[in-house]
């Protein structure tokens, strides 16, 4: 039996945060990223929604033994959704989930749910890794809730599993989030 795989469009797309094997790059229809709160956290997240006009690039890795213990742990906030022919990769078969929020439990961010942006910093740095800067750019021009306001932790990390950037990779953070915030609302 072939071990089955996650789908990461956040932190999971950044290699550095994770040490599951067989990731490569994948793309998901039918969902959009979106930065969203949830009674289970004080912070907003990244999380997947349905959207049938739109797609998500990210990444997949398998789960040895099919033991999802630790990543249910890590993504305890989600459901874990099975995906079937909607996620296009280059594994043979799979059976590949996604993590998001449950549909009626996450809500748009607000003053009070801030995005760190160390989670911001590591989710950029994995897309550039993985994707380049077009991927880093889908990444900011196809996610949702970008209202939400930014709380700069890159001195002190709240963000358990924060990287070190580069000068060039904190530049092209920044530059995207200068581009998001000079479009007119």
């Amino acid at each position: 039996m072939q071990d089955p795989f996650f789908f990461g469009y956040g932190s999971l797309v950044n290699r550095r945060t994770h040490a599951f094997e067989n990731a490569q790059p994948a793309r998901v229809t039918g969902w959009r990223r979106a930065w969203r709160r949830s009674p289970l956290r004080k912070l907003c997240y990244l999380t997947a929604v349905p959207d049938r006009e739109d797609y998500i690039e990210g990444m997949i890795a398998s789960v040895p033994g099919a033991d999802w213990a630790a990543l249910d742990h890590r993504e305890r906030a989600y459901r874990r959704v099975p995906l079937g022919p909607e996620v296009q990769h280059g594994v043979e078969t799979a059976d590949v989930a996604i993590y998001a929020i449950e549909d009626g439990k996450h809500q748009p961010p607000t003053n009070d749910n801030p995005v760190l942006l160390s989670y911001i910093d590591v989710v950029v740095q994995g897309y550039l890794a993985e994707f380049g800067l077009p991927g880093v750019t889908h990444f900011f021009e196809t996610t949702d809730g970008w209202h939400a306001p930014i709380l700069n932790d890159r001195v002190a990390p709240i963000y358990p599993r924060a990287q070190t950037l580069t000068e060039e990779e904190r530049q092209i953070v920044d530059a995207g989030l200068s581009r998001l915030s000079a479009q007119p609302k």
